[in-house]
């Protein structure tokens, strides 16, 4: 057996015993439902409307299953089931939901990537105007980590973790993360990349938050050192799949089905994996990936990573 079929057969038995279906769509259902209750609600001069608007009733909520999928891994570990920490999870797990979702705000102007869809509606900038989807964005991002140390938090979750989330959220969104990734992609337009030089710009621009979703999740359910390491290297290889399989879907799917104008990579002249790696190689590399992050979850010595191993494939074998 390849050493990449090895890591795959060897989590095939496990992502068939879990109901995965029936275990994302639980979580997904917790997660809108806190995300209604939590956002928007009060802010002054229509604010409220738009950051919901931009939050609500769409996107994949990959960031925050990968959350849940982490602390119930890192639970598994101490035989606590998932109940650590549980209120600090679906708070982190929604925290990172709206960082994501300003992020997309933002990155949707017309100073940025100007773009007027999103998740197959007009986006916020279009809907709203500039201004308030600026101010969105701005709020959303405030607001993240107003869930994760709020006043009225559970008194269970103790301040060392509620400070150790904030820190690894705020590293994953900034300058040496998201924000530093998306620096690099901007000032990388029309300019030929190494292959090094595009991974790092893809591992700070969108592996970086993927990443810190998982050592989210983690520490909420207290990781063990050793099962921490395995579980960072799982999300950063994921999250660099991602990447890859969003280049992938610029070129072979089409705007309704992305909920996203397809193409605007090849339109603007942006460095991607597809363009340095030609579409095969790439499609390749993100079945690569996809191995890697399954030999991980086995480093972890963790007893049951089976959403973690489905979150993986789904990432990789995505139309959308």
């Amino acid at each position: 057996m390849s050493a990449f079929a090895a890591p795959v057969a060897a989590h095939t038995q496990d992502m068939q015993a879990i109901d995965f279906t029936a275990w994302s769509q639980a979580h997904l259902t917790a997660v809108e439902a806190a995300l209604d209750r939590w956002v928007g609600h009060g802010a002054p001069a229509g604010l409220g409307e738009a950051m919901r608007y931009a939050v609500l009733d769409g996107g994949k909520r990959l960031r925050p299953l990968l959350v849940l999928a982490a602390h119930e891994a890192a639970c598994s570990g101490s035989g606590q089931g998932a109940r650590f920490h549980a209120e600090a999870a679906l708070r982190a797990a929604c925290a990172v939901e709206l960082i994501h979702a300003y992020s997309l705000v933002h990155d949707d102007m017309p100073c940025m990537d100007n773009d007027v869809l999103r998740r197959g509606k007009p986006t916020v900038h279009v809907q709203f105007g500039q201004a308030q989807a600026l101010l969105a964005g701005d709020a959303l991002q405030a607001f993240a980590f107003e869930l994760l140390a709020p006043e009225d938090a559970d008194a269970s979750i103790p301040p060392a973790i509620q400070a150790t989330l904030c820190r690894l959220l705020a590293r994953a969104a900034g300058s040496a993360g998201m924000a530093g990734g998306q620096a690099i992609d901007l000032a990388s337009v029309g300019r030929a990349l190494t292959e090094d030089e595009l991974r790092h710009m893809h591992r700070l621009k969108t592996g970086a938050l993927l990443q810190g979703s998982v050592l989210m999740g983690a520490v909420c359910g207290q990781a063990t050192p050793d099962a921490f390491g395995a579980l960072s290297a799982y999300g950063a290889t994921v999250g660099l799949a991602f990447q890859v399989v969003d280049d992938i879907l610029d070129v072979v799917a089409d705007s309704a089905t992305l909920g996203k104008t397809a193409g605007k990579d090849a339109a603007a002249d942006k460095p991607t994996y597809v363009s340095l790696l030609g579409l095969e190689r790439a499609q390749a590399y993100a079945y690569e990936l996809l191995a890697e992050a399954l030999a991980a979850l086995v480093r972890s010595g963790l007893p049951d990573t089976r959403a973690l191993a489905a979150l993986a494939a789904m990432v990789v074998r995505r139309s959308h």
